[in-house]
Formats: structure tokens, C-alpha cells, sequence
């Protein structure tokens, strides 16, 4: 007790002097089993294999491409209506093992943005068969070339998606689409994995959960959430429901500290995309 402590600092002789060094250190070990150690009790303990392989769907070999394309204001309408011409004939081509998951324009968020999300059916192989045939494809290097005069700025990035998520399947409409962008602290992809993988239960009633994925190459340790709603009124009382849940308040509190920057987009999806 803090009492015997005391007691132990006055009185010089060695005994006793010996005997308040253990009741310290015994103060200091029951220290370490209380509090101190609760901060630790969400830590993830360390893995040997990359957080691809253990955070990524097994039962896939599914890769995706998610694009941004800034387009001129006055090309936006010229835009879509060309990408979505193009996007139909790869689709019906079946030499190519890609397809367009969902083509949108940001409503709120960077404006005048077009972004479009793609899947690789076999992975980093049928990335690199559809990049070989497409150098040799006339019709869609014309289309490039149109393309680009559009254009201000574009970027891309590969994406695995996570295993606990939904699978990014074509849904009727009509919707609107947030798409939460997070960049995370390097070597914390796993912890984010392991906290999400409990807390997307929080998020299914009303299948608003479309997709998640984690970047591979381009920016590093990006993750993005896609999620569906009927308006921004729905997208309001949907997330103000989760709060509600026991649960879901601690997988913010833990996740939060994982985040170094983050970015929401609200998207209305083209004519042509296979997300409505």
C-alpha cells in the first residue's frame, strides 16, 4: 500500500530499505497487469506473411483497377458518353477477362470527376493479357487519343478486396454511392482489417455495403469503402443507426488512431454502369 511505502521511506536501516523496494516493485508489477497493460489488450499480435495474403478473398484471384479521371467541365456529357461506348464492347469481347464494376461522377467531393472501378478476372495475369492486346487494338487507341483531349488529370490504383466484405455485384437502382477513401498509418493495414472484420455486421441491415478494397500499387496503405444509398437522407439515418449498436462506437475508437488522412465522396453512377 501506498501507507507501507511510506512507512519504508523514513526509517534508514538496510532491512527496511529493502523491504520498500519490494513493495514498490510489487506496487509497479500490479501496475503493469492494470492499466498499463489494458492499453495494449487490441494490439495485433505480429504476423510473418504479407497483409495481402491474409486480408484478401482466397477463393478469388480477382484484381482491381479503380480510376480517376478529372475531365474538362465543358467535355463531362462528350466524356461519359465515349467511355461508356468503349467499356460496352470490352465487356462484350470475351478475349478480355476484365469488366467495369461501376462508372460514376462525383456529386460532392472533387468535381468534375469521373471514376470507374474494374476487375481482372485471374489476377495480375489477365491484367497483363488485357495491357498486351489492347497495345495492338486500333479502336481503342483512337479512343485514347479523344480521350485524352478531355482530360485535365487522371490516376489509378490496384486494389485487392477484403475478405469479410461484400462482393461488388451489379444492383439496381436508383442510388447514390459514397465511396470513403482512408489513408492509413504504414504497418497498420492488419489491425484495420482485424477491427472491420467485427464491426461491417454494424452495416448490413439495409445492404448498404457494396465493396472493400486495399490499394497494391500506386498510393500505399489506402483503403476504400464503397457504400450504397437511396438518398443522402438514407445515407444520414443509416450511419446514425450504427452508432446505436453496441459495438460499433469501440471499432471507431480503435481505428480512428490507424487514420492518416481520409476523403468522402458522394457519386451518381453513369448511364451505363452496372452499379445503379
Amino acid at each position: 500500500s501506498l501507507q507501507e511505502i511510506t512507512q519504508a521511506t523514513h526509517k534508514p536501516d538496510r532491512s527496511t530499505k529493502t523491504n520498500s523496494h519490494r513493495v514498490i516493485r510489487r506496487f509497479s508489477e500490479s501496475s503493469d497487469k492494470g492499466w498499463f497493460r489494458s492499453l495494449f489488450v487490441h494490439k495485433v499480435d505480429a504476423r510473418k506473411d504479407a497483409h495481402s495474403n491474409l486480408l484478401s478473398k482466397k477463393e478469388t484471384s480477382n484484381l482491381y483497377k479503380i480510376q480517376f479521371h478529372n475531365v474538362k467541365p465543358e467535355c463531362l456529357e462528350a466524356y461519359n458518353s465515349l467511355e461508356a461506348e468503349v467499356q460496352n464492347r470490352l465487356h462484350q469481347d470475351k478475349d478480355y477477362p476484365c469488366e467495369v464494376v461501376g462508372s460514376w461522377n462525383t456529386w460532392y467531393g472533387e468535381q468534375d470527376q469521373a471514376v470507374h472501378l474494374w476487375r481482372y478476372t485471374g489476377g495480375y495475369p489477365a491484367l497483363t493479357e488485357c495491357l498486351q492486346k489492347l497495345k495492338t487494338n486500333k479502336e481503342y487507341l483512337e479512343f485514347r487519343k479523344e480521350r485524352a483531349k478531355m482530360l485535365i488529370s487522371r490516376r489509378n490504383q490496384l486494389l485487392l478486396e477484403f475478405s469479410f466484405w461484400n462482393e461488388p455485384l451489379p444492383r439496381q437502382g436508383p442510388n447514390m454511392y459514397e465511396m470513403r477513401s482512408y489513408s492509413l498509418k504504414p504497418g497498420t493495414m492488419i489491425e484495420w482489417g482485424n477491427h472491420w472484420a467485427r464491426a461491417i455486421k454494424y452495416r448490413q441491415e439495409n445492404n448498404e455495403a457494396v465493396g472493400g478494397f486495399f490499394s497494391q500499387i500506386g498510393d500505399l496503405y489506402v483503403v476504400h469503402h464503397l457504400w450504397a444509398y437511396e438518398s443522402l437522407q438514407s445515407r444520414e439515418e443509416t450511419r446514425n443507426s450504427a452508432w446505436l449498436k453496441e459495438g460499433w462506437d469501440a471499432n471507431v475508437f480503435y481505428t480512428v488512431p490507424l487514420i492518416r488522412s481520409m476523403e468522402s465522396r458522394i457519386m451518381i453512377p453513369t448511364k451505363s454502369s452496372p452499379l445503379q
